[in-house]
């Protein structure tokens, strides 16, 4: 089961005044709401997970559909909240997208091997890739990830060649192709967060040159995820959002407020844009 048109459509027709205002956007077939909800704060304990299932009830009841997550977050704990908020929505109306590539204490499986983990902390080996995703879909009880995301692979480059970077990107998109053939997953991309903003890291259009190659036209890297707010607009000015429009890949904001710190910092020009935001 995953998040259908059909079923994207008829919840966002619950909300007409945000149809009005253009809140929800047809992304690859789906009705996805501008707004998502992130689970990567907060402590690792049973009062944080009762809380994160409650938020993300309340953040469906009130017309958000998109539930972002990775398996590293609270150490699996935001995907199982994620999975207790599921158990009282219509699955088929939310699109749930999660990641991996960091190490996460108690899913590391034994048979990885030291040479496939740089700075003993991440990887992006195939086997630890399909690990991970039939981790998260049992934590999430979901049988597709919607979206799912290799975390951060700019975490390589420090210790990896750029053949030898590209050589494992390729070898993660056939498996990611794989799975995605297997129905484990919709889509893939990555998420990053110096690898679009900084320069001479990651290369976008080298990134869906190798998908297709992999994986044909109808590849499935159709998304990426980049830290995008009033502070920090290197997706706009290194012209990442523009070149993922012409690849057909769905460019998805993340840290939006900064963990609200953007609101403390507002010109005033744009705290007249939102006249009694606190």
């Amino acid at each position: 089961m995953h998040a259908t048109a059909e079923a994207t459509g008829r919840y966002a027709a619950r909300f007409p005044g945000y149809g009005d205002r253009s809140f929800y956007r047809t992304v690859r077939g789906l009705q996805v709401s501008s707004l998502g909800i992130g689970t990567y704060l907060g402590g690792a304990d049973d009062v944080t997970d009762r809380a994160y299932t409650e938020a993300l009830i309340a953040a469906a009841d009130g017309g958000i559909n998109f539930f972002d997550c990775a398996i590293n977050y609270r150490h699996q704990r935001s995907e199982r909240s994620i999975g207790a908020a599921l158990r009282h929505l219509n699955r088929e109306e939310i699109v749930v997208c999660t990641k991996a590539g960091f190490l996460t204490p108690g899913a590391v499986p034994e048979n990885l091997a030291a040479r496939d983990v740089v700075a003993r902390m991440h990887s992006m080996a195939p086997d630890f890739l399909e690990d991970q995703i039939a981790r998260s879909r049992a934590n999430l009880g979901v049988d597709a990830i919607d979206v799912f995301y290799l975390h951060n692979p700019e975490t390589q480059l420090a210790h990896r060649k750029t053949q030898h970077f590209e050589d494992g990107i390729r070898r993660a998109f056939e498996r990611l192709e794989q799975l995605a053939g297997r129905g484990w997953i919709r889509w893939y991309g990555v998420a990053t967060w110096d690898g679009f903003r900084q320069p001479n890291l990651l290369d976008l259009l080298r990134m869906a040159t190798i998908a297709a190659q992999v994986g044909g036209r109808d590849h499935r890297f159709r998304f990426i995820q980049i830290p995008f707010n009033l502070g920090m607009v290197e997706a706009f000015r290194n012209q990442v959002l523009e070149t993922a429009a012409k690849l057909d890949i769905t460019a998805v904001a993340s840290a939006s407020l900064m963990q609200t710190q953007v609101l403390r910092h507002m010109p005033d020009a744009a705290r007249a844009m939102f006249p009694g935001l606190a």
